[in-house]
């Protein structure tokens, strides 16, 4: 792959990269633990926030799932490796990088 379009890339996931770490600090309120004050927050109140927390937490998840992916992914930059399937060592479809740079494998191993 050409260097200005490995360096594209590269910014690209470095951005989305500090957009997720921008997320989580925005986040880290949602998945504090919910305090049990029965005087203060009735019931349904409390389990509404049991349920913020869960969600925030899955989108922490997603979020993390997502960083390892693109730290991977500049991982192969830096070894030469980036474009090619992790699972056979074919080229990964351009378009297919365009739409996720973080993607690991060519959409045939993509569908098994």
């Amino acid at each position: 792959m050409e260097p200005d379009i490995l360096a594209r890339f590269r910014v690209r996931l470095e951005a989305d990269l500090a957009a997720l770490d921008a997320e989580d600090a925005l986040g880290a309120e949602g998945q504090k633990v919910v305090e049990l004050d029965q005087c203060a927050v009735g019931r349904l109140s409390r389990m509404d926030a049991l349920q913020g927390q869960a969600m925030a937490k899955a989108t922490q998840a997603r979020r993390a799932a997502s960083r390892t992916r693109i730290r991977a992914a500049l991982a192969r930059i830096e070894a030469g490796e980036f474009g090619y399937c992790a699972e056979c060592g074919e080229e990964i479809a351009p378009k297919r990088l365009e739409l996720d740079p973080a993607v690991p494998t060519c959409i045939s191993c993509a569908r098994g």
